[in-house]
């Protein structure tokens, strides 16, 4: 039989279900009975949708669900092709959820067997000390934690003793405490125009007013800062400034130092959200580093080494806001865990937590390359070693029906006005391409999003 492209077309049954789970199943059956052969090239999505008198995303759909099935493959540049040899099936994840989630902006997991190895070692460790581990531990982290955490900022260039970092349990309520201390209800925080959106959920929560300050290449515009100041009189600036969620922009050294003075001689306190910073190879100091005497500083290892974890660690300008802090964060958390902690601490000190960092960005890296394969040429925005994009959409799209296709074709992704603070945002979606799912998953589903981008948006809903 030819290999021709345009040869195989799918006989559709009616009342068979969805069309996109027809095609997929005309495809498995035409493999059981011959009539498509390994590495036979199947037609172009767009000309067996124009064939079948459906819909491109339809067509798409099917596709995904075929190669989710170990179906088929694709090569970029090629095309889709008939699976030479059937390779592993990727499980389906629980219903009503993307088939590929890209809508969680977490790091993805290395396949390092060496890594895992190490990882198990240190849990055999703090296994051993299990029964002074279920006890309650001193609020901030036992001295050997506060060690550790103030060893791990060392490797993002700040030196900090150990009094002054707290061991929290994860950096939102490190935030929630730092929020509560220096802002407080009615209170006016200044932040990024586009911000975290757990940010936004806290804001929301303890009736802070957040004032969204526009951007540039080089971080938060210094000018628009002063003028906030001057006119709303903040408690206190949050930034994201190293691989800014959700655009991944990093804020330059120049511009970070412009923003110190400007805290300073408003007297406005700095909220440096690390989340991503240990990630670049190089890159600007953490501005804790620039203006330690008006940054709180919050770093966590979800990002870093794993989510599951769960501690951060934050540092504040003196001890006395150190112990004001640990009483805030005693009233609502009590402690991080004990077993957690020492975890992390093992894991800092035996190198561990190096590898994991190291293995995350190699990963990210080759995600990205391959990410720039895929995607059209300045279509997005995102740096080397980060693990999500910022797509601007092209005029025909507005980001929520972009988000709500995708979503339709399996695959989840963020609308920008998840993270709007004060201003109408730019029509554009975050992508993460970290998560659990495998570099397959994610070529297949960049594929998707890229013929989509190349698509009008549909005058009626899709037919599926």
């Amino acid at each position: 039989m030819s290999k021709s492209a345009h040869i195989w077309t799918p006989k559709l049954k009616k009342g068979s279900g969805p069309a996109y789970l027809s095609i997929a199943n005309a495809i498995a059956e035409d493999i059981a009975t011959g009539l498509l052969v390994a590495e036979q090239r199947l037609p172009p999505q767009r000309k067996l949708a124009e064939a079948l008198d459906l819909d491109f995303t339809t067509v798409a759909r099917a596709y995904t669900e075929a190669h989710r099935r170990g179906l088929v493959d694709s090569v970029v540049g090629r095309g889709t092709f008939v699976c030479g040899r059937r390779r592993p099936k990727i499980p389906r994840v629980t219903e009503g959820r993307p088939n590929v989630d890209m809508s969680m902006n977490m790091p993805p997991e290395p396949e390092s067997p060496e890594l895992m190895e190490l990882m198990q070692g240190g849990w055999a460790h703090v296994n051993g000390h299990l029964r002074d581990l279920m006890r309650y531990q001193d609020f901030g982290g036992s001295p050997d934690d506060r060690e550790a955490g103030a060893l791990w900022l060392r490797r993002r260039g700040l030196s900090v003793e150990p009094e002054r970092v707290l061991v929290v349990p994860g950096a939102q309520c490190a935030l929630l405490a730092i929020l509560t201390m220096l802002v407080g209800a009615g209170g006016v925080l200044c932040c990024e125009d586009v911000t975290y959106p757990g940010l936004r959920a806290l804001a929301g929560q303890l009736g802070i007013k957040l004032v969204g300050l526009p951007m540039d290449n080089e971080g938060i515009d210094a000018v628009a800062f002063a003028g906030a100041c001057a006119q709303y009189a903040p408690k206190a600036l949050y930034c994201n400034p190293t691989l800014l969620n959700p655009t991944t922009c990093t804020t330059s050294l120049s511009r970070r130092q412009a923003l110190v003075e400007i805290a300073r001689h408003y007297e406005v306190a700095i909220i440096e959200d690390d989340a991503y910073g240990f990630l670049p190879r190089s890159g600007p100091p953490a501005i804790a580093s620039v203006g330690p005497d008006v940054t709180f500083y919050i770093t966590g290892l979800s990002k870093s080494v794993g989510a599951g974890l769960r501690i951060a660690y934050m540092t504040a300008p003196d001890t006395q806001y150190a112990a004001k802090l640990a009483s805030s964060l005693r009233a609502t958390t009590v402690m991080a865990s004990p077993i957690t902690s020492a975890l992390a601490t093992r894991w800092i000190r035996d190198g561990v937590a190096d590898l994991a960092l190291a293995n995350i960005r190699k990963e990210s890296m080759a995600r990205q390359k391959m990410t720039a394969r895929i995607l059209p040429e300045r279509s997005y925005m995102s740096q080397p070693e980060a693990f999500h994009l910022w797509i601007n959409l092209p005029p025909e799209w507005k980001a929520k029906a972009f988000a709500a296709q995708m979503k339709s074709s399996g695959i989840g992704v963020v609308a920008s006005d998840a993270f709007a603070v004060s201003n109408e945002p730019a029509e554009a979606v975050r992508v993460c391409i970290g998560g659990i799912a495998t570099r397959e998953d994610i070529q297949h589903a960049l594929e998707l999003i890229r013929d989509t981008l190349l698509e009008a948006p549909l005058a009626k809903p899709a037919v599926v």
